[in-house]
């Protein structure tokens, strides 16, 4: 679907705009869909995936191949988009573009394999099979995190098997939407195998409930999570929902702690701390702890506002919006209030502009919002403890199950605590596994379903049962 700009809008107009954070600008607003263009796009994807399920998978891996292919042609462009659409530092979202390279070749190679039909053995005679099928147009509801990644691990697999999506991105996001759609398009996708809506939220329900629509995936908060999953679940339609994360970062005993405290806070710097499976609490024996919150303290202190298109050394970005910062400010002042100690940051910026000084905190207690609620931001939340289960209960005690790690001298110790963690990722001795072949969600309430690897492929599917007697 082509949509075109119109002229800058007031701020507190809603609907789909760049507004750049780093200066509280917005840059050029554009016009949600009419609920025709909507019904346009749904019939484009349903024609689409009678012709795209019928297409042979090596035919859909070149295209999905050369897809991946113009996310790194156009790196510079691309990154430019989302510097000024959410602040990210230039370097991390050429890094971002990159990576989209690799999902969409990981897919592209290791897909006919991973859609192969898989005999299974049968004792009433015959051969028996299950065969991995698409099942028809999905919709794609993103966040503006990361704004191609998090597009890249949806939209990669189910092309792949011959599903055609639809893809509403956040309000935030139209320019680098548009981008994604322009690619698409140039890798020679048939018209309507994937389209960009500028969808309203009540346009996204009436989607939904759509009987040509066979799925629905969303990245976002619990809030957007919960009503999905409700009108996903009322509509009888397949969800995978990756939702947020408070991922504990465990630190049992450290050869260097000042080393593997600049390791914990370049994690949780990663994209101004907005990721959802950042180390967002920092669990710390009692005799590293000291050397470990000095060393983040230093780090904190050491950094100033920056211009992310510069990204500049020894500065910081600012958040997606002054919304984003606010809500974090008002997290860690409740922190502070209620008897946490601020050891450097926390400071909100003045005017429109979304700055937040990257924040350390210790003596978060249970009373306060930062013990339960995600910190979507440059937070590092330090706790001292004392034994490794009380570290094993603090990682348990947090109502998100996405990922977390352990780190210990000694990999038998962290894998013991490891496995004891109630998580959808489990890592020992590194912050995260990532890449496009590792599979990637959470348990409790950080979402269902997964994405990346081979499990990418296992959720939009039919596993239909084909049977042939002898």
């Amino acid at each position: 679907m082509t949509t075109t700009a119109s002229n800058p809008s007031t701020r507190d107009e809603p609907g789909y705009r760049v507004l750049n954070p780093a200066t509280g600008e917005i840059v050029e607003t554009f016009p949600t869909a009419t609920d025709a263009e909507i019904e346009s796009a749904l019939a484009a994807a349903q024609a689409a995936f009678e012709s795209w399920r019928e297409t042979p998978i090596e035919t859909r891996a070149k295209v999905v191949a050369r897809i991946g292919e113009l996310f790194t042609e156009r790196a510079d462009e691309l990154a430019a988009i989302i510097t000024e659409e959410m602040g990210k530092p230039l370097g991390q979202a050429k890094d971002e573009a990159a990576f989209c390279t690799d999902i969409f070749a990981y897919f592209a190679t290791e897909g006919p394999a991973l859609a192969a039909d898989q005999e299974i053995k049968t004792f009433a005679g015959g051969r028996a099979f299950v065969q991995k099928l698409p099942i028809g147009p999905l919709l794609g509801i993103m966040p503006w995190n990361y704004p191609y990644y998090q597009v890249a691990r949806f939209a990669a697999p189910n092309l792949m098997l011959g599903n055609t999506i639809l893809l509403k991105h956040a309000e935030s996001c139209p320019k680098s939407a548009l981008a994604i759609q322009r690619i698409m398009d140039d890798a020679g996708l048939p018209q309507g195998a994937y389209v960009n809506v500028f969808a309203s939220h009540a346009q996204i329900a009436d989607i939904i409930a759509d009987p040509r629509l066979q799925g629905v995936s969303l990245t976002g908060s619990e809030r957007a999570g919960a009503i999905i999953g409700e009108l996903a679940g009322k509509n009888l339609k397949k969800a995978v929902l990756e939702l947020g994360g408070s991922d504990p970062f465990v630190v049992l005993d450290a050869a260097d702690p000042k080393a593997l405290a600049d390791t914990a806070w370049d994690t949780r710097m990663e994209n101004t701390g907005q990721a959802c499976n950042s180390n967002k609490r920092m669990i710390v024996m009692e005799d590293v702890f000291d050397d470990f919150v000095a060393q983040l303290t230093a780090r904190a202190a050491a950094l100033t506002p920056g211009n992310p298109a510069d990204d500049a050394e020894n500065t910081f970005a600012p958040l997606s919006s002054r919304a984003a910062a606010e809500g974090i400010a008002a997290q860690v002042q409740d922190a502070v209030e209620k008897g946490a100690t601020l050891h450097a940051g926390g400071e909100l910026a003045d005017g429109d502009a979304a700055y937040f000084s990257p924040a350390v905190l210790t003596g978060v207690t249970p009373e306060m919002r930062a013990y339960h609620e995600e910190l979507f931001g440059p937070v590092a939340v330090v706790y001292k403890v004392g034994s490794d289960e009380e570290a094993l209960r603090l990682a348990n005690d947090t109502p998100y199950g996405l990922g977390g790690c352990v780190f210990s001298t000694d990999t038998a110790r962290a894998e013991r605590v490891a496995q004891r963690l109630e998580v959808g990722m489990a890592n020992v001795n590194l912050p995260s596994a990532e890449g496009a072949e590792v599979p990637f969600g959470g348990v409790k309430r950080s979402g269902f379903g997964r994405e990346l690897g081979p499990l990418g492929m296992d959720e939009f599917v039919n596993k239909r049962m084909y049977f042939v007697a002898d």
